[in-house]
Formats: C-alpha cells, sequence, structure tokens
C-alpha cells in the first residue's frame, strides 16, 4: 500500500505502512517510558524534598562563616562589657606568707604585729635581728573619681562596636542565604538539564529505529542510520554530563549549607517565576539605607569618634580613690595588728608624648573609615544597578527563550512529519532535534538566571532575609 505525494514537480508513490508501524513502536516506547516515570514518582514523593527555606534555615545554623560572625559578635560584646568595669571600684584579696632576717623587714614587721618591745631597739637586734614571720591577710581597693571622660567614651565606644558586630553578622547571613539560593537555583536547572537529556537520549533511541526501519523499508539511505547512531552516542554524552552537572551543584548547595550529610534526592522542578519590577533611584536609597554592611560600616565611624573623644580626654587630670587594710600574724590563725590607709590621689601627665601619638593613630583611623564609608556607598550603587539591569534583562530573556522553545518544538514537529513522509532529509531532523535540545537549556538557563538575578537584586538592597524564599518561589 502507497500514498502519493507531490515533489519536484512530480508524484512519487510511499508505502506507508512501515512509517505506521515504526512510529507506532516510537510512540509505544515513549509512552512506556512515560508511565516508568509516574510510577517512579510516588517513590520519590515519599522522600521529603529539601525546600529552599528549609536549606536557608540548615545553612544558618551550620555554615562556618555564620559561626565565625556569632563568635565575633559575643566578642564584641564581651569587649563592651569589659570596658563597662573601668566604673566600677576594683577591689583585691591578697593572702600572703613571708620570712626573713632582713633588718628592715624585721623591724617593720614586728611593728605591723603590734609585737614591738624595748629590747627590739638594742643594737645587737636592729643590726643582726633574729628572723621573723609574717602572715598577712590584705584587702586593697581603688575607684577612678574622674578621668576627663575617657572611660565613659570608651564604653560608648564600645557599646558602638557591638553594635557594628551585631550588623555585620546579619550581613554574613544575607551573604549565606545569596550562596545558597544560587546553589539551590543551580541543583533545579541541573536537575532540568537531566530530565531534558534523559529525553533526548530516550527519543535518540526512537529515531535510530525509525532511521533503521526507514533504511529496511527503502525510504532512507544507510547513511541516515549512521547520522542516528552518532546522533544517540552524542545525546548519552549529553546525559553524563549533565548528571555530573547535578552532582557537582549538590556538593556547592551542601558547601552553602555547611553539611555534607544532605541527602540528595530529587528537588521539586524549577518553575520560571515573574518577579516584580522596581525603580533604580528606589533601591539604590533602600539599599543605603538597609544595607548591614553599611550599618556596620556607620556604627563603626561612629564608635572611632567616640575613641578619638577618649584620646582627646586622656591629656585631662586623673583622680582616683584607694585604700588598703591588712593584718600581720606570726602565726596563720594567731593574734596580730591590724592597719588601713585611704587616700585620694590626683595624676597629671607633664609631658604626654605617648598620648599625643594615640590621638593622632585615632584621627588617622577616623580619617580611613571615613573614607571607606565613602567608598562603600559607591560599591552598594554600582552593585544595586548591576542587579537592576541584571534583572531587567533575566526577565526579557525569560519571555524570549519561552518564545524559541514554542517555535522550536513547532518546527521539530513539522521537520519529524516530513521525515516520515520522506520529503526531508535527516541532517535537517538532526539539526531541528539540536535545536530544539539547545531551546530548552536555552529557557531553563534564563529561569535559572531571572531568579538568581532577582535574589541578587535582594541582596544588593539589604532585603534579602531568611524569609525571602517565599518572595523567590
Amino acid at each position: 500500500m502507497c500514498r502519493a505525494i507531490r515533489q519536484d514537480g512530480k508524484y512519487m508513490c510511499v508505502r506507508n505502512w512501515p512509517v505506521r508501524k515504526v512510529m507506532s513502536r516510537h510512540y509505544g516506547r515513549i509512552w512506556t517510558f512515560t508511565l516508568f516515570l509516574a510510577a517512579a514518582t510516588p517513590g520519590l514523593a515519599q522522600q521529603q524534598a529539601l525546600t529552599l527555606r528549609q536549606a536557608i534555615a540548615q545553612a544558618l545554623g551550620q555554615n562556618p562563616q555564620t559561626a565565625v560572625a556569632r563568635a565575633d559578635e559575643k566578642a564584641a560584646d564581651a569587649q563592651a562589657g569589659m570596658a563597662r568595669t573601668a566604673l566600677l571600684p576594683q577591689l583585691q584579696f591578697t593572702e600572703d606568707l613571708s620570712r626573713g632576717n632582713d633588718p628592715v623587714y624585721v623591724f617593720g614587721t614586728k611593728l605591723r604585729q603590734q609585737r614591738f618591745t624595748q629590747n627590739d631597739f638594742s643594737l645587737n637586734a636592729l643590726n643582726r635581728p633574729t628572723p621573723t614571720g609574717d602572715f598577712v591577710t590584705r584587702f586593697k581597693g581603688s575607684w577612678r573619681l574622674f578621668d576627663g571622660l575617657a572611660t565613659e567614651r570608651t564604653i560608648s565606644s564600645a557599646k558602638l562596636a557591638a553594635k557594628s558586630a551585631v550588623s555585620m553578622s546579619s550581613a554574613v547571613q544575607q551573604a549565606v542565604v545569596l550562596r545558597v539560593v544560587q546553589a539551590y537555583e543551580g541543583v533545579l536547572f541541573a536537575q532540568r538539564e537531566v530530565e531534558i537529556a534523559n529525553h533526548e537520549v530516550v527519543t535518540a533511541q526512537a529515531l535510530l529505529r525509525d532511521a533503521q526501519s526507514h533504511v529496511k523499508a527503502g525510504l532512507a539511505v544507510d547513511s541516515d542510520s549512521l547520522a542516528a547512531q552518532v546522533n544517540l552516542s552524542a545525546r548519552q554524552q549529553d546525559q553524563f554530563a549533565a548528571q555530573g552537572r547535578l552532582q557537582t551543584a549538590w556538593a556547592e548547595l551542601e558547601t552553602a549549607m555547611g553539611s555534607t550529610t544532605t541527602t540528595r534526592g530529587v528537588l521539586e522542578p524549577m518553575k520560571a517565576q515573574s518577579y516584580p519590577d522596581g525603580m533604580l533611584a528606589s533601591d539604590i536609597a533602600a539599599a543605603l539605607k538597609a544595607r548591614p554592611d553599611l550599618k556596620a560600616l556607620r556604627q563603626q565611624m561612629a564608635a572611632q569618634r567616640k575613641a578619638v573623644e577618649a584620646a582627646r580626654g586622656n591629656f585631662l587630670p586623673e583622680i582616683d580613690a584607694y585604700g588598703n587594710w591588712e593584718t600581720d600574724r606570726t602565726t596563720f590563725a594567731g593574734p596580730g595588728g591590724n592597719n588601713w590607709v585611704a587616700g585620694v590621689q590626683l595624676n597629671l601627665d607633664l609631658l604626654p608624648l605617648g598620648k599625643r601619638a594615640k590621638l593622632r593613630q585615632e584621627r588617622a583611623a577616623q580619617e580611613k573609615i571615613d573614607a571607606q564609608e565613602r567608598s562603600q556607598e559607591l560599591q552598594i550603587r554600582l552593585a544595586v544597578e548591576r542587579a537592576y539591569t541584571g534583572h531587567q534583562t533575566a526577565e526579557r530573556m525569560v519571555a524570549t527563550a519561552r518564545a524559541a522553545m514554542e517555535q522550536s518544538a513547532e518546527a521539530l514537529r513539522i521537520l519529524r512529519n516530513r521525515y516520515n513522509a520522506g520529503l526531508t532529509t535527516m541532517t535537517d531532523l538532526l539539526r531541528a532535534e539540536d535545536a530544539q535540545r539547545a531551546s530548552q537549556n536555552n529557557y531553563w538557563r534564563a529561569a535559572w538566571g531571572n531568579t538568581v538575578a532577582y535574589a541578587e537584586l535582594m541582596y544588593a538592597t539589604g532585603q534579602l532575609t531568611p524569609d525571602s524564599a517565599e518572595k523567590l518561589q
């Protein structure tokens, strides 16, 4: 049985029973593969898929960089607490045991023990005294009453430094969230690549069988079968490469999460998302207000100004109060004497060369951090504009890639029909297969790039928080 087809102005009789037979086998195998995937899906669904929110939460709890940031935060808080202790009185306790025959030591010890007698004034006792022991219990205290407000300003500087550490910890968390989003979306894209590669292998196998059937039916030449075999080999290589990229993407996600024990299952399939457009000027203004790293730098600037004021206050006099009480005994639990001393002391540095150098150092540090703040603002403006442009470009690329994918799919359908009818060559069909595969990869690459670009825009504006997972998916 044949079918009349017009080609080059002539009618040709083409037997179509092998074509129907081959196509039925082709679609039968595709349906078999589809049913296999459907049967395997419940088993995969039983493995609880890792969500983006779960990945972010695990990263914030296990990533070493967040642990370092938390340690810096605790250290800065401890530093502020230590600075506050300068306002409190200092009290020390000492228990001392000594023995000797030094004339001055023996003379003073007997006086403090309140056992000095008339015989101790003899020349022999004064020059060659008998060795004497002393058990001393002493309480010593001091309290700085005034130091030109240097201590108060040092405390204020330490408090601002602690706030800066908290802001830097937030900045580190946002950077970790961005890396998790990038890695997570990378896994989703790699999964799509594997799906496309697997489908292309199945299609290439069916195409090889079709070509071999065409050759047997006299509808094609041996070169078509050879070309189909080469195409199958290339698609299998693409499949291996896609599987390797998926494993690498999982490793990158595990590194971002700070864990190497993550169950590598199948995540929810990637979906092309559309994100709201903003205004560049408002995004820049939001970034200059909300970026935690810039906020931390500004807090460091305020802390440094307090440090300069504290260095300037060191030139003023210092007034300290002090006191001392002790008891001296011949034995640990025996009787003895006690005494106390209290007073107020004023100190004034008449040649403060070191303090002047310290003030110059603090002023230089202030000039440096002021310049860093201006540089950071410029870098943030550039980062926001780059991310904004990247997001706008990615949105347009998704729409273009979607149209190209639909067009290539229709072109491939037409060429398959023409090839089955004997109206086109295997080369044209393989070229259409390549175009369709490339358009699918380009579409999902554009979808991946769009999500990552929007996440980078949120990060650039300081709005990428652990709760951003719902906005991205």
